[in-house]
């Protein structure tokens, strides 16, 4: 007796990427993605996975920006089903993507600092038309907002001033360098700050310069 196969082939799950079929990037989305990844995420492939993963770890102090991040992950992987894993403190947001590489070649075999970061030429025609978007994910991911405070003398009384300072650390020269530039294109003044002897940190603490950090960046949330 002839009995008819009930098996369905489904055809095989294959996502288009911009850069392989030309298929449409929101690019401003995709240079805030670009200073998450650069700060805090990495491209991994597992065993048993057809697929490399892009994972970006995120303190859940801040659950607006985690909630950002997979946002962005979506718009740029729009046809890619992202996930978020849980551990202590922080979440890994996650996309798995077969063209991660494609749109991150600044990846490769070991960390960040220990080899060269910069940026291919259609990466800078983005972050060149984007630069705030840049920023906004470098600072989300290894930068902050903080207070600062020092005295002065006023009336001949010692007293007390705080002032507001954006804070950006990473132990990539390259990656300070991307963040800096952009910085200069922006207009914004900064500076170095040496700390037990490593340059890893970069201030804006000028009140112009602030002010445009405040109307672009913000506070983290």
């Amino acid at each position: 007796m002839y009995v008819q196969s009930t098996h369905v082939h489904r055809k095989p799950h294959t996502p288009s990427c911009p850069r392989c079929d030309g298929t449409a990037l929101d690019e401003s989305t995709y240079a805030y993605l670009l200073g998450l990844y650069l700060g805090d995420g990495h491209i991994s492939q597992y065993a048993g996975h057809r697929a490399p993963s892009l994972m970006i770890t995120l303190d859940d102090a801040w659950p607006g920006i985690q909630d950002e991040a997979e946002a962005a992950l979506r718009k740029v992987f729009p046809e890619n089903s992202t996930c978020r894993v849980r551990r202590t403190g922080c979440h890994h947001i996650k996309v798995y993507s077969k063209h991660l590489v494609c749109l991150f070649p600044q990846h490769g075999p070991g960390r960040k600092h220990e080899r060269g970061i910069a940026l291919e030429p259609w990466q800078q025609i983005i972050v060149d038309a984007h630069p705030w978007q840049l920023v906004r994910g470098l600072i989300h991911s290894d930068g902050c907002r903080i207070t600062n405070w020092t005295t002065r003398v006023a009336g001949g009384e010692r007293k007390r001033y705080e002032y507001p300072r954006y804070w950006f650390t990473n132990v990539s020269d390259d990656i300070r360098r991307l963040y800096t530039d952009t910085l200069d294109a922006l207009g914004i003044v900064w500076t170095h700050c040496t700390r037990a002897g490593k340059p890893y940190n970069i201030s804006v603490a000028r009140r112009a310069s602030v002010a445009l950090m405040d109307a672009h960046v913000g506070p983290k949330y």
